[in-house]
C-alpha cells in the first residue's frame, strides 16, 4: 500500500508511476477522492460523538421533570452516532480498497513499458559456448535430462498432469545441491536460514500483494481459506505482521526454504517442454527488512549475492533493469538475472531481486522504531539464490559431446566431489 498522504500532497509521481507501468492514472485520482470521502465522514461522526458526550453530562444536573426529554433525546443522539459511525467505517473500507488497487511507486530509472521494454545493465559469467566449433549439436535440457535419467515428464504427466515432473538420480541430487549451496551463500552472508509453510492466509497473500491483477496464477484452496505459494517471500514478508522490529542494528536478513506452487495461468504453449515453467518446484529466497533509506544499498547487495551463486555454477549470464509493466504490484524496482539458453538461442530468467520499499510493510503494519522512538514503516527486498530452473541451464551450458554433463566446480563439494554426470547406459 501507498503512503496516501505524500500521495494526497503530491499525487503526480504516483499517476506518472501508473502510466509507466500501463495502468490508468484515474485510480490515484479515486483513492484521493475515497480518502477525502473518508476524512468527512471521520469528522462528522467525530464531532457528533463529541456533542453527544457533552449533551450527556447535562442529563445528571436536570431536573426530574426535565429528564425524560432529555434522555429521549440522548437517545435519539446514540443511534445518529452509531448510524455516523457505521458510515464511518464504510467510507473507511471503501478508501483502503481504492488505496490498494494502486501498485508501488516506481522508482527513477525504471523503463516504462512492458514485458519487452527492460534495459540490459551488463552481460556476465562465463562467455557463450560455440558448440558448431566444437562439434556437435548441443541438446535441450530435457533430451540431456533423459539420457543421464535425471528427469521424467512423462510419468510426471500420468501421474498429476501437463507441468509435472519428476526429478531422479543425479537430477535430484543436482537440484538439492545447488539449494544448498544457495542456503550455505545465505548464512555466510548473515542470514537466519528458514524453512516456511507453503500455505498462508488471504490476509498475508493480500498483504504482500499477490492478490492482484495475477491471482488467477496462485492454487486457492477454499476448504481451507488458504493460499499455496509460489515463493518464499510471502510467508517470510508475512513473519512479522503487525510488528515494531528492532533495526538498530541494521536490516534483518531471513533466507527460506520451501516448496512453490505456481497454476502458471495465462502461459499455456509457452516453454511446455521439459521443467521450464512448471506447477511445482523448490526455490531458496533471500528477504530483507531494513529501514527505506538502505533498500537501495540493500538492493545491491541481493544482487550481488544472485551473482556470486552464478557464478558458482559457471553460467552465462546478463542482468536487466526490469520494465515497470512487468515488475508487478508490489516491486518499485526489480533486477532480473537471466542466463544464457543455447538451445534456444535465448536468455531466461533464473533469478530476479526487488526492491519492494515500504509497500509491503505498510498492507502487513511492519514497523520500526527511529532514533527518536517514532515508529516508521520498514522497508522490504526479496531475491532469489537458486531454484530448479537452475536445473535447465546448467545441464545445457556444460553438457559434452557424449551427453554427459560437466559439473560445475561450485557444486561438486555438494555432490561428493562427483565431477560428471554420466549417461544411463
Amino acid at each position: 500500500m501507498i503512503d496516501i498522504r505524500l500521495m494526497k500532497e503530491n499525487p503526480e509521481p504516483m499517476r506518472a508511476s501508473q502510466i509507466a507501468r500501463g495502468n490508468d492514472p484515474a485510480t490515484v485520482d479515486a483513492a484521493i477522492a475515497a480518502d477525502e470521502e473518508r476524512l468527512t465522514a471521520l469528522r462528522a461522526f467525530e464531532d457528533a460523538r463529541a456533542e453527544q458526550k457533552a449533551f450527556s453530562k447535562n442529563i445528571g444536573k436536570a431536573s426530574k421533570e426535565e429528564r425524560p426529554a432529555l434522555l429521549e433525546q440522548a437517545k435519539s443522539m446514540s443511534e445518529n452516532v452509531k448510524a455516523l459511525e457505521e458510515a464511518a467505517n464504510a467510507k473507511a473500507e471503501q478508501a483502503k480498497k481504492a488505496a490498494m488497487v494502486l501498485e508501488n511507486l516506481i522508482l527513477d530509472g525504471v523503463p516504462s513499458g512492458g514485458e519487452a521494454d527492460f534495459e540490459v545493465l551488463s552481460i556476465e559469467g562465463a562467455p557463450i559456448r560455440d558448440f558448431k566449433a566444437e562439434g556437435f549439436e548441443p541438446k535441450d535440457h530435457l533430451d540431456l535430462g533423459i539420457g543421464l535419467d535425471a528427469i521424467d515428464t512423462d510419468r510426471g504427466v500420468k501421474v498429476s498432469g501437463s507441468r509435472f515432473y519428476y526429478l531422479k538420480g543425479v537430477g535430484a541430487r543436482l537440484e538439492i545441491a545447488i539449494l544448498n549451496a544457495a542456503f550455505d551463500t545465505a548464512i555466510k552472508h548473515g542470514f537466519t536460514p528458514m524453512i516456511t509453510p507453503c500455505m498462508v492466509s488471504p490476509a498475508t497473500m493480500s498483504g504482500t500483494g499477490f492478490l492482484g491483477e495475477h491471482s488467477d496464477e496462485i492454487y486457492y484452496l477454499p476448504a481451507d481459506d488458504l493460499y499455496l505459494t509460489g515463493t518464499s517471500e510471502v510467508a517470510l514478508a508475512g513473519y512479522h505482521t503487525d510488528e515494531i522490529i528492532d533495526l538498530s542494528k541494521g536490516p534483518l536478513r531471513y533466507t527460506g526454504w520451501s516448496a512453490c506452487f505456481r497454476r502458471e495461468a495465462g502461459s499455456y504453449g509457452k516453454d511446455t517442454r521439459g521443467i521450464i515453467r512448471v506447477h511445482q518446484f523448490h526455490k531458496v529466497e533471500m528477504f530483507s527488512y531494513c529501514k527505506p533509506e538502505d533498500a537501495k544499498e540493500e538492493h545491491q547487495k541481493l544482487l550481488n549475492m544472485e551473482r556470486e551463486m552464478l557464478a558458482k555454477v559457471e553460467l552465462p549470464y546478463r542482468i536487466i533493469n526490469t520494465a515497470a509493466g512487468d515488475l508487478g504490484s508490489s516491486a518499485a524496482q526489480k533486477f532480473d538475472c537471466e542466463a544464457w539458453l543455447p538451445t534456444q538461442n535465448r536468455y531466461m530468467e533464473v533469478t530476479s531481486t526487488s526492491n519492494c520499499t515500504t509497500f509491503q510493510a505498510r498492507r502487513l503494519n511492519i514497523r520500526y522504531r527511529d532514533e527518536s522512538g517514532t515508529s516508521q514503516t520498514c522497508a522490504t527486498l526479496n531475491g532469489t539464490l537458486g531454484t530448479t530452473r537452475w536445473i535447465v541451464a546448467i545441464l545445457e551450458n556444460h553438457q559434452q559431446a557424449d551427453g554427459s554433463v560437466r559439473v560445475p566446480e561450485g557444486l561438486r563439494p555438494y555432490l561428493g566431489g562427483l565431477e560428471v554426470f554420466e549417461p544411463v547406459k
